[in-house]
Protein backbone atom coordinates (compact mmCIF):
# COMPACT_ATOMS: atom_id res chain seq x y z
CA UNK A 1 0.00 0.00 0.00
CA UNK A 2 1.40 3.10 -0.89
CA UNK A 3 -0.12 6.55 1.35
CA UNK A 4 1.37 9.30 -1.03
CA UNK A 5 0.08 11.29 -3.68
CA UNK A 6 1.20 9.07 -6.84
CA UNK A 7 -0.47 5.61 -7.30
CA UNK A 8 1.81 2.91 -8.03
CA UNK A 9 1.39 0.11 -10.50
CA UNK A 10 1.22 -3.44 -9.75
CA UNK A 11 2.45 -6.16 -13.01
CA UNK A 12 1.15 -2.86 -15.04
CA UNK A 13 -2.34 -2.18 -13.01
CA UNK A 14 -2.77 0.75 -11.06
CA UNK A 15 -3.15 -0.14 -7.57
CA UNK A 16 -5.78 1.23 -4.96
CA UNK A 17 -4.27 3.81 -2.53
CA UNK A 18 -5.18 6.90 -1.27
CA UNK A 19 -4.38 9.10 -3.92
CA UNK A 20 -6.86 6.64 -5.64
CA UNK A 21 -9.48 7.25 -3.08
CA UNK A 22 -8.93 11.29 -2.42
CA UNK A 23 -10.19 11.36 -6.23
CA UNK A 24 -13.45 9.82 -5.29
CA UNK A 25 -16.09 13.21 -4.57
CA UNK A 26 -19.23 10.72 -4.38
CA UNK A 27 -19.50 7.25 -3.72
CA UNK A 28 -23.25 5.54 -5.04
CA UNK A 29 -24.32 2.58 -4.69
CA UNK A 30 -27.05 0.47 -6.25
CA UNK A 31 -29.68 -1.43 -3.62
CA UNK A 32 -30.66 -4.68 -6.51
CA UNK A 33 -29.29 -5.44 -9.17
CA UNK A 34 -28.53 -9.03 -9.06
CA UNK A 35 -31.51 -11.73 -10.04
CA UNK A 36 -29.75 -14.17 -7.15
CA UNK A 37 -30.23 -11.02 -4.52
CA UNK A 38 -33.50 -10.32 -5.78
CA UNK A 39 -34.78 -13.52 -5.23
CA UNK A 40 -33.46 -13.57 -1.43
CA UNK A 41 -35.41 -9.86 -1.30
CA UNK A 42 -39.05 -11.38 -2.91
CA UNK A 43 -38.81 -8.68 -5.26
CA UNK A 44 -37.22 -7.35 -8.66
CA UNK A 45 -37.07 -3.80 -9.34
CA UNK A 46 -38.29 -2.34 -12.66
CA UNK A 47 -35.66 0.26 -12.55
CA UNK A 48 -32.44 0.23 -10.94
CA UNK A 49 -32.57 2.70 -7.11
CA UNK A 50 -29.63 3.91 -5.69
CA UNK A 51 -28.10 5.35 -1.74
CA UNK A 52 -25.12 7.45 -0.93
CA UNK A 53 -21.93 6.55 0.83
CA UNK A 54 -19.65 9.03 2.68
CA UNK A 55 -16.39 8.90 0.89
CA UNK A 56 -14.69 8.84 4.15
CA UNK A 57 -15.46 5.18 4.21
CA UNK A 58 -13.48 4.40 1.60
CA UNK A 59 -10.81 2.43 2.86
CA UNK A 60 -7.36 0.20 1.32
CA UNK A 61 -6.96 -3.21 1.55
CA UNK A 62 -5.42 -4.94 4.43
CA UNK A 63 -7.22 -2.02 6.69
CA UNK A 64 -9.35 -3.57 8.94
CA UNK A 65 -13.01 -2.93 9.59
CA UNK A 66 -14.35 -1.82 13.23
CA UNK A 67 -17.39 -3.66 14.27
CA UNK A 68 -18.99 -0.78 16.32
CA UNK A 69 -19.45 -2.07 19.85
CA UNK A 70 -23.29 -2.59 20.91
CA UNK A 71 -23.84 -4.00 17.72
CA UNK A 72 -24.38 -7.33 16.26
CA UNK A 73 -25.41 -7.49 12.65
CA UNK A 74 -22.31 -6.16 11.05
CA UNK A 75 -22.83 -7.93 7.12
CA UNK A 76 -20.69 -8.19 4.17
CA UNK A 77 -21.38 -7.28 0.16
CA UNK A 78 -19.05 -8.42 -2.24
CA UNK A 79 -19.56 -6.05 -5.24
CA UNK A 80 -17.86 -4.62 -8.50
CA UNK A 81 -16.97 -0.98 -8.23
CA UNK A 82 -16.80 1.38 -11.13
CA UNK A 83 -14.44 4.35 -11.32
CA UNK A 84 -15.57 6.84 -13.51
CA UNK A 85 -12.76 8.09 -15.80
CA UNK A 86 -13.88 10.96 -18.04
CA UNK A 87 -17.13 13.43 -16.66
CA UNK A 88 -20.74 12.31 -17.60
CA UNK A 89 -23.50 14.19 -18.14
CA UNK A 90 -26.89 12.87 -20.00
CA UNK A 91 -24.99 10.51 -21.46
CA UNK A 92 -26.78 7.37 -22.87
CA UNK A 93 -26.45 3.70 -22.54
CA UNK A 94 -24.86 3.03 -25.54
CA UNK A 95 -21.62 5.96 -24.63
CA UNK A 96 -22.28 5.30 -21.04
CA UNK A 97 -19.20 2.49 -20.40
CA UNK A 98 -16.69 4.84 -22.48
CA UNK A 99 -16.78 6.85 -19.38
CA UNK A 100 -15.96 4.57 -17.01
CA UNK A 101 -11.85 4.15 -16.27
CA UNK A 102 -11.35 1.42 -14.15
CA UNK A 103 -13.01 -1.45 -12.08
CA UNK A 104 -11.82 -3.10 -8.81
CA UNK A 105 -13.61 -5.09 -6.42
CA UNK A 106 -15.12 -3.57 -3.38
CA UNK A 107 -17.10 -4.58 0.15
CA UNK A 108 -20.12 -2.09 0.58
CA UNK A 109 -20.29 -3.18 4.47
CA UNK A 110 -23.20 -2.40 6.80
CA UNK A 111 -23.92 -2.70 10.55
CA UNK A 112 -27.86 -3.44 10.06
CA UNK A 113 -28.54 -2.82 13.95
CA UNK A 114 -28.78 1.18 13.19
CA UNK A 115 -30.34 1.07 9.32
CA UNK A 116 -34.21 1.44 11.19
CA UNK A 117 -32.59 5.40 12.10
CA UNK A 118 -31.40 6.10 8.38
CA UNK A 119 -35.11 5.98 7.44
CA UNK A 120 -33.43 4.58 4.19
CA UNK A 121 -31.28 6.60 3.75
CA UNK A 122 -28.61 4.17 4.58
CA UNK A 123 -26.15 6.88 5.68
CA UNK A 124 -24.96 5.84 9.17
CA UNK A 125 -25.74 1.92 8.83
CA UNK A 126 -23.44 2.09 5.66
CA UNK A 127 -20.88 5.20 5.87
CA UNK A 128 -18.74 3.86 9.06
CA UNK A 129 -14.90 4.68 7.84
CA UNK A 130 -13.63 1.76 6.54
CA UNK A 131 -16.83 0.38 5.27
CA UNK A 132 -16.28 0.59 1.67
CA UNK A 133 -12.82 -1.03 1.17
CA UNK A 134 -11.65 -0.97 -2.44
CA UNK A 135 -8.85 -2.80 -4.37
CA UNK A 136 -6.01 -4.17 -4.67
CA UNK A 137 -5.54 -2.80 -8.19
CA UNK A 138 -7.62 -0.86 -10.90
CA UNK A 139 -8.50 -3.20 -14.26
CA UNK A 140 -8.80 -0.74 -16.96
CA UNK A 141 -12.36 -0.71 -17.81
CA UNK A 142 -11.56 -0.47 -22.17
CA UNK A 143 -9.93 -3.99 -21.64
CA UNK A 144 -13.02 -5.89 -19.82
CA UNK A 145 -16.04 -7.48 -21.03
CA UNK A 146 -18.45 -6.06 -18.35
CA UNK A 147 -21.06 -8.23 -18.94
CA UNK A 148 -18.72 -11.64 -18.12
CA UNK A 149 -16.94 -10.61 -14.85
CA UNK A 150 -16.98 -12.65 -12.36
CA UNK A 151 -17.12 -11.84 -8.31
CA UNK A 152 -16.11 -14.17 -5.79
CA UNK A 153 -15.99 -13.47 -1.94
CA UNK A 154 -14.36 -15.53 0.67
CA UNK A 155 -14.83 -15.32 4.39
CA UNK A 156 -12.16 -17.22 6.64
CA UNK A 157 -11.02 -18.91 3.21
CA UNK A 158 -14.68 -20.33 2.72
CA UNK A 159 -16.20 -19.14 -0.43
CA UNK A 160 -19.44 -17.72 0.19
CA UNK A 161 -20.33 -15.59 -2.92
CA UNK A 162 -19.49 -16.47 -7.04
CA UNK A 163 -21.81 -15.13 -9.41
CA UNK A 164 -21.01 -13.44 -12.86
CA UNK A 165 -22.34 -10.28 -13.95
CA UNK A 166 -24.08 -12.13 -16.84
CA UNK A 167 -27.09 -12.03 -14.14
CA UNK A 168 -27.57 -8.55 -13.50
CA UNK A 169 -30.77 -6.96 -13.93
CA UNK A 170 -29.65 -3.76 -15.17
CA UNK A 171 -26.12 -3.63 -17.20
CA UNK A 172 -23.41 -1.09 -15.59
CA UNK A 173 -23.86 1.36 -18.47
CA UNK A 174 -27.82 1.70 -17.78
CA UNK A 175 -26.66 2.39 -14.33
CA UNK A 176 -24.29 5.02 -15.28
CA UNK A 177 -26.48 5.99 -17.60
CA UNK A 178 -29.18 6.45 -15.45
CA UNK A 179 -27.36 8.21 -12.31
CA UNK A 180 -25.72 10.62 -15.15
CA UNK A 181 -29.72 11.85 -15.53
CA UNK A 182 -29.71 13.85 -12.49
CA UNK A 183 -26.00 14.54 -11.82
CA UNK A 184 -22.73 14.73 -13.24
CA UNK A 185 -20.45 12.18 -12.73
CA UNK A 186 -16.66 13.21 -12.24
CA UNK A 187 -13.15 11.25 -12.58
CA UNK A 188 -12.90 9.70 -9.46
CA UNK A 189 -16.85 9.35 -8.36
CA UNK A 190 -17.41 5.52 -7.16
CA UNK A 191 -20.54 3.12 -8.17
CA UNK A 192 -20.77 0.13 -5.85
CA UNK A 193 -23.44 -1.54 -8.13
CA UNK A 194 -24.65 -4.44 -6.31
CA UNK A 195 -24.32 -7.51 -4.50
CA UNK A 196 -25.24 -11.34 -5.67
CA UNK A 197 -27.05 -13.64 -2.91
CA UNK A 198 -24.34 -15.12 -0.27
CA UNK A 199 -24.24 -11.75 1.79
CA UNK A 200 -24.27 -12.09 5.31
CA UNK A 201 -23.13 -11.26 8.83
CA UNK A 202 -19.39 -11.61 10.02
CA UNK A 203 -17.62 -10.76 13.24
CA UNK A 204 -14.71 -9.90 15.46
CA UNK A 205 -11.98 -12.46 13.61
CA UNK A 206 -13.17 -13.00 10.24
CA UNK A 207 -11.31 -11.85 7.53
CA UNK A 208 -13.12 -11.31 4.45
CA UNK A 209 -11.97 -11.42 0.58
CA UNK A 210 -13.30 -10.32 -2.73
CA UNK A 211 -11.72 -10.92 -6.16
CA UNK A 212 -13.46 -9.95 -9.64
CA UNK A 213 -11.60 -11.65 -12.74
CA UNK A 214 -12.09 -11.15 -16.35
CA UNK A 215 -11.34 -14.56 -16.88
CA UNK A 216 -11.40 -14.44 -20.68
CA UNK A 217 -8.72 -11.31 -20.79
CA UNK A 218 -6.79 -12.75 -17.92
CA UNK A 219 -7.10 -9.75 -15.89
CA UNK A 220 -7.75 -9.82 -11.81
CA UNK A 221 -7.96 -7.33 -9.06
CA UNK A 222 -6.26 -10.18 -6.62
CA UNK A 223 -7.74 -10.71 -3.18
CA UNK A 224 -9.43 -7.53 -1.74
CA UNK A 225 -8.57 -8.60 1.83
CA UNK A 226 -10.97 -6.71 4.81
CA UNK A 227 -10.25 -7.91 8.62
CA UNK A 228 -13.14 -7.46 11.05
CA UNK A 229 -12.53 -6.02 14.47
CA UNK A 230 -14.32 -5.06 17.35
CA UNK A 231 -14.83 -1.59 18.50
CA UNK A 232 -14.54 -0.33 21.85
CA UNK A 233 -16.59 2.78 21.48
CA UNK A 234 -20.36 2.90 21.92
CA UNK A 235 -23.03 4.86 20.12
CA UNK A 236 -23.94 8.09 22.32
CA UNK A 237 -26.71 8.38 24.18
CA UNK A 238 -27.22 12.03 22.54
CA UNK A 239 -28.06 10.08 19.06
CA UNK A 240 -30.14 7.21 17.86
CA UNK A 241 -29.18 3.55 19.88
CA UNK A 242 -28.73 -0.27 18.25
CA UNK A 243 -31.92 -1.62 17.78
CA UNK A 244 -33.03 -4.87 15.78
CA UNK A 245 -36.15 -6.27 14.12
CA UNK A 246 -36.31 -9.96 12.66
CA UNK A 247 -36.84 -8.13 9.50
CA UNK A 248 -33.00 -6.88 10.68
CA UNK A 249 -31.72 -10.34 10.86
CA UNK A 250 -33.19 -12.08 7.72
CA UNK A 251 -31.86 -9.04 5.62
CA UNK A 252 -28.20 -8.85 6.95
CA UNK A 253 -28.16 -12.60 7.03
CA UNK A 254 -29.31 -13.38 3.83
CA UNK A 255 -32.46 -15.46 4.89
CA UNK A 256 -34.43 -16.57 7.59
CA UNK A 257 -33.16 -19.71 8.03
CA UNK A 258 -29.75 -18.07 7.87
CA UNK A 259 -30.63 -15.74 11.12
CA UNK A 260 -32.78 -18.88 12.69
CA UNK A 261 -36.02 -17.09 12.33
CA UNK A 262 -38.77 -19.27 11.87
CA UNK A 263 -41.20 -17.28 9.23
CA UNK A 264 -45.03 -17.33 9.06
CA UNK A 265 -45.84 -19.05 5.56
CA UNK A 266 -46.96 -16.32 3.39
CA UNK A 267 -48.90 -16.20 0.41
CA UNK A 268 -45.83 -15.24 -1.93
CA UNK A 269 -43.60 -17.75 0.09
CA UNK A 270 -46.34 -20.55 -0.78
CA UNK A 271 -46.82 -19.92 -3.85
CA UNK A 272 -44.44 -21.64 -5.55
CA UNK A 273 -43.97 -22.11 -9.26
CA UNK A 274 -44.60 -26.05 -8.64
CA UNK A 275 -48.01 -25.01 -6.35
CA UNK A 276 -49.07 -22.24 -8.75
CA UNK A 277 -48.66 -24.78 -11.54
CA UNK A 278 -51.16 -27.20 -9.86
CA UNK A 279 -53.65 -24.96 -8.99
CA UNK A 280 -54.11 -23.33 -12.17
CA UNK A 281 -54.67 -26.43 -13.99
CA UNK A 282 -57.28 -27.41 -12.43
CA UNK A 283 -61.09 -26.46 -11.95
CA UNK A 284 -62.02 -23.95 -9.36
CA UNK A 285 -64.87 -26.27 -8.33
CA UNK A 286 -62.47 -28.90 -7.38
CA UNK A 287 -60.41 -26.24 -5.36
CA UNK A 288 -63.94 -25.22 -3.23
CA UNK A 289 -64.12 -29.00 -2.62
CA UNK A 290 -60.80 -29.37 -0.70
CA UNK A 291 -61.47 -26.51 1.12
CA UNK A 292 -64.38 -27.34 2.08
CA UNK A 293 -63.09 -30.84 3.29
CA UNK A 294 -60.74 -28.17 5.68
CA UNK A 295 -64.02 -26.54 7.19
CA UNK A 296 -63.78 -23.35 4.91
CA UNK A 297 -67.23 -23.11 3.46
CA UNK A 298 -67.05 -19.48 3.50
CA UNK A 299 -64.08 -18.89 1.03
CA UNK A 300 -65.90 -17.79 -2.04
CA UNK A 301 -65.76 -13.85 -3.41
CA UNK A 302 -69.49 -13.51 -4.74
CA UNK A 303 -71.75 -11.90 -7.06
CA UNK A 304 -69.31 -10.12 -9.56
CA UNK A 305 -68.89 -10.56 -13.39
CA UNK A 306 -66.05 -11.18 -15.10
CA UNK A 307 -63.99 -8.94 -18.05
CA UNK A 308 -62.10 -11.60 -19.63
CA UNK A 309 -64.61 -14.88 -19.34
CA UNK A 310 -63.32 -17.70 -18.42
CA UNK A 311 -59.71 -16.62 -18.32
CA UNK A 312 -58.14 -17.79 -14.75
CA UNK A 313 -56.06 -15.56 -12.94
CA UNK A 314 -54.05 -16.71 -9.39
CA UNK A 315 -51.87 -14.15 -7.16
CA UNK A 316 -51.73 -12.94 -3.60
CA UNK A 317 -53.85 -10.47 -2.64
CA UNK A 318 -53.23 -6.67 -1.83
CA UNK A 319 -55.84 -4.80 -0.35
CA UNK A 320 -57.64 -1.58 -0.53
CA UNK A 321 -60.48 -0.79 1.98
CA UNK A 322 -63.37 2.06 1.12
CA UNK A 323 -65.62 3.35 3.66
CA UNK A 324 -68.97 4.80 2.94
CA UNK A 325 -68.56 8.84 1.75
CA UNK A 326 -68.57 11.66 4.16
CA UNK A 327 -68.04 15.36 3.03
CA UNK A 328 -65.37 15.82 5.36
CA UNK A 329 -63.73 13.12 5.25
CA UNK A 330 -63.66 12.65 1.68
CA UNK A 331 -61.42 16.16 1.63
CA UNK A 332 -58.99 14.89 4.27
CA UNK A 333 -58.58 11.42 2.29
CA UNK A 334 -60.33 11.07 -0.94
CA UNK A 335 -57.87 13.59 -2.69
CA UNK A 336 -54.31 13.98 -3.70
CA UNK A 337 -52.27 10.68 -3.74
CA UNK A 338 -54.67 8.83 -1.47
CA UNK A 339 -54.81 5.49 -0.53
CA UNK A 340 -56.21 3.91 -3.72
CA UNK A 341 -53.57 5.53 -6.16
CA UNK A 342 -50.98 4.90 -3.14
CA UNK A 343 -51.47 1.15 -3.69
CA UNK A 344 -51.77 1.09 -7.44
CA UNK A 345 -48.26 2.61 -7.67
CA UNK A 346 -47.19 -0.26 -5.64
CA UNK A 347 -48.89 -3.37 -6.82
CA UNK A 348 -46.44 -5.62 -8.45
CA UNK A 349 -46.34 -9.17 -10.63
CA UNK A 350 -48.22 -11.78 -8.70
CA UNK A 351 -50.32 -9.52 -6.40
CA UNK A 352 -53.96 -9.62 -7.05
CA UNK A 353 -55.54 -5.95 -6.25
CA UNK A 354 -58.97 -6.28 -3.80
CA UNK A 355 -61.34 -3.73 -2.76
CA UNK A 356 -63.63 -3.31 -0.44
CA UNK A 357 -66.51 -1.15 -1.32
CA UNK A 358 -69.11 -3.03 0.77
CA UNK A 359 -71.00 -4.12 -2.24
CA UNK A 360 -72.48 -0.52 -3.31
CA UNK A 361 -72.71 -0.42 -6.92
CA UNK A 362 -73.79 3.40 -7.00
CA UNK A 363 -70.65 5.15 -8.30
CA UNK A 364 -67.16 3.43 -9.63
CA UNK A 365 -64.19 2.18 -7.66
CA UNK A 366 -62.06 2.92 -10.22
CA UNK A 367 -62.04 3.49 -13.97
CA UNK A 368 -59.81 2.76 -17.02
CA UNK A 369 -56.64 5.37 -16.52
CA UNK A 370 -56.10 3.16 -12.82
CA UNK A 371 -56.60 0.07 -14.24
CA UNK A 372 -54.19 0.90 -17.08
CA UNK A 373 -51.66 1.39 -14.29
CA UNK A 374 -52.33 -1.17 -12.37
CA UNK A 375 -51.91 -3.56 -15.32
CA UNK A 376 -48.49 -1.74 -16.25
CA UNK A 377 -47.60 -2.72 -12.83
CA UNK A 378 -47.61 -6.21 -13.69
CA UNK A 379 -50.52 -7.08 -11.19
CA UNK A 380 -52.50 -10.32 -12.06
CA UNK A 381 -56.29 -9.29 -11.78
CA UNK A 382 -58.74 -6.17 -10.21
CA UNK A 383 -60.91 -7.73 -8.15
CA UNK A 384 -63.80 -4.65 -6.52
CA UNK A 385 -67.19 -5.98 -5.04
CA UNK A 386 -67.90 -2.20 -6.74
CA UNK A 387 -68.89 -0.31 -9.27
CA UNK A 388 -66.22 0.37 -12.59
CA UNK A 389 -65.93 3.20 -14.59
CA UNK A 390 -65.31 3.39 -17.86
CA UNK A 391 -66.40 -0.26 -17.94
CA UNK A 392 -65.89 -0.59 -22.07
CA UNK A 393 -62.32 0.91 -21.51
CA UNK A 394 -61.78 -1.67 -18.76
CA UNK A 395 -62.62 -4.73 -20.40
CA UNK A 396 -60.65 -4.03 -23.40
CA UNK A 397 -57.36 -3.90 -21.38
CA UNK A 398 -55.40 -7.37 -20.81
CA UNK A 399 -55.59 -7.20 -17.11
CA UNK A 400 -58.62 -8.88 -15.95
CA UNK A 401 -61.08 -7.29 -13.65
CA UNK A 402 -64.05 -8.62 -11.85
CA UNK A 403 -66.64 -6.34 -10.17
CA UNK A 404 -70.01 -5.44 -9.98
CA UNK A 405 -71.50 -3.89 -12.70
CA UNK A 406 -71.01 -0.35 -14.66
CA UNK A 407 -71.32 2.84 -13.16
CA UNK A 408 -70.27 6.09 -14.34
CA UNK A 409 -70.02 8.22 -11.15
CA UNK A 410 -66.37 8.94 -9.56
CA UNK A 411 -65.19 7.77 -6.33
CA UNK A 412 -66.60 10.38 -3.77
CA UNK A 413 -69.99 9.77 -4.97
CA UNK A 414 -70.38 6.87 -2.40
CA UNK A 415 -66.63 5.95 -1.34
CA UNK A 416 -63.76 7.14 0.53
CA UNK A 417 -60.94 5.37 0.10
CA UNK A 418 -59.49 4.84 3.63
CA UNK A 419 -56.50 2.03 4.53
CA UNK A 420 -54.56 0.20 2.28
CA UNK A 421 -52.92 -3.79 3.59
CA UNK A 422 -55.52 -4.72 5.72
CA UNK A 423 -57.84 -7.38 6.09
CA UNK A 424 -61.37 -6.47 4.12
CA UNK A 425 -64.87 -7.59 3.44
CA UNK A 426 -65.22 -8.33 -0.12
CA UNK A 427 -68.02 -10.33 -2.03
CA UNK A 428 -69.18 -11.47 1.49
CA UNK A 429 -65.73 -13.30 2.07
CA UNK A 430 -62.85 -11.38 4.22
CA UNK A 431 -59.65 -11.39 2.75
CA UNK A 432 -56.27 -10.84 4.12
CA UNK A 433 -52.94 -9.41 2.54
CA UNK A 434 -50.83 -12.30 1.39
CA UNK A 435 -53.95 -14.44 1.08
CA UNK A 436 -53.91 -16.70 -2.24
CA UNK A 437 -56.39 -16.07 -4.69
CA UNK A 438 -57.66 -18.08 -7.78
CA UNK A 439 -59.99 -16.40 -10.27
CA UNK A 440 -62.00 -17.12 -13.24
CA UNK A 441 -65.70 -16.69 -14.81
CA UNK A 442 -66.74 -19.89 -12.45
CA UNK A 443 -65.75 -17.76 -9.20
CA UNK A 444 -62.91 -16.82 -7.35
CA UNK A 445 -61.38 -18.37 -4.07
CA UNK A 446 -59.89 -17.45 -1.22
CA UNK A 447 -56.79 -19.93 -0.42
CA UNK A 448 -55.08 -19.14 2.98
CA UNK A 449 -51.42 -19.54 2.49
CA UNK A 450 -50.91 -22.74 4.95
CA UNK A 451 -53.06 -25.03 3.11
CA UNK A 452 -51.97 -23.91 -0.19
CA UNK A 453 -49.30 -27.15 -1.11
CA UNK A 454 -51.20 -29.59 0.99
CA UNK A 455 -54.69 -28.65 -1.20
CA UNK A 456 -52.38 -28.52 -4.72
CA UNK A 457 -51.59 -31.61 -4.74
CA UNK A 458 -54.97 -32.87 -3.55
CA UNK A 459 -56.30 -31.24 -5.93
CA UNK A 460 -54.56 -32.76 -8.68
CA UNK A 461 -55.48 -35.71 -7.69
CA UNK A 462 -58.81 -35.16 -7.40
CA UNK A 463 -59.01 -33.87 -10.83
CA UNK A 464 -57.26 -36.89 -12.30
CA UNK A 465 -59.92 -38.61 -10.83
CA UNK A 466 -62.88 -36.89 -12.06
CA UNK A 467 -61.13 -37.07 -15.62
CA UNK A 468 -61.13 -41.30 -14.87
CA UNK A 469 -64.75 -41.02 -13.52
CA UNK A 470 -65.52 -38.79 -16.81
CA UNK A 471 -64.38 -41.00 -19.01
CA UNK A 472 -66.13 -43.62 -17.30
CA UNK A 473 -69.32 -42.38 -17.83
CA UNK A 474 -68.70 -41.60 -21.34
CA UNK A 475 -68.36 -44.82 -22.42
CA UNK A 476 -71.82 -46.19 -20.50
CA UNK A 477 -70.91 -46.73 -17.32
CA UNK A 478 -73.16 -46.37 -14.81
CA UNK A 479 -72.66 -43.92 -11.57
CA UNK A 480 -73.66 -46.22 -8.89
CA UNK A 481 -69.97 -47.72 -7.85
CA UNK A 482 -68.26 -45.69 -9.83
CA UNK A 483 -69.19 -42.13 -8.39
CA UNK A 484 -67.66 -42.23 -5.97
CA UNK A 485 -65.30 -45.15 -6.50
CA UNK A 486 -65.86 -48.35 -4.71
CA UNK A 487 -62.93 -50.66 -4.45
CA UNK A 488 -63.29 -52.47 -7.76
CA UNK A 489 -63.44 -49.21 -9.58
CA UNK A 490 -60.65 -48.02 -7.48
CA UNK A 491 -58.64 -50.72 -8.64
CA UNK A 492 -59.56 -50.13 -12.60
CA UNK A 493 -58.39 -46.53 -11.55
CA UNK A 494 -55.29 -47.69 -10.24
CA UNK A 495 -54.51 -49.55 -13.07
CA UNK A 496 -55.56 -46.56 -15.49
CA UNK A 497 -52.73 -44.01 -14.08
CA UNK A 498 -50.00 -46.97 -14.33
CA UNK A 499 -50.84 -47.18 -17.75
CA UNK A 500 -50.59 -43.83 -18.27
CA UNK A 501 -53.81 -43.40 -18.97
CA UNK A 502 -53.75 -39.55 -17.25
CA UNK A 503 -51.18 -37.93 -19.73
Amino acid sequence: MNSGNEATTIEGLTAVDQSVLDQAGKVLAVHLSYSSRAAQRGRTPAFPSYFMKASSSLSVSGTPVERPAGTELLAFEGEIALVIGTKARRVSVEEAWSHVGAVTASNDLGVYDIKYADKGSNIRSKSGDGFTPMGPVLLPADKLNPAALRIRTWVNGILAQDASTEELIFSFAQIVADLSQQMTLLPGDVILTGTPAGSSVIVPGDVVEIQVDDEAAGLSTGRLSTPVTQGTEAFAAFGNQPKITDTDRIDAFGTAAAAGIEVPVTGKSALTEDVKAKLMSVATATISGALRKRGLNNVSVDGLQATKGMKKVIGTARTLRYVPNREDLFKTHGGGYNAQKRVIDDIGPGEILVMEARGEKGSGTLGDILAMRTQVRGAEAIITDGGVRDLDAVAALEIPTFHNGAHPAVLGRKHVPWDIDVAVGCGGTTIVPGDIVIADADGILVIPPHLAAEIAEEVVESERQDTFVFNMVTEGNKIEGLFPMNAEWKARYNEWVAAGGDQ
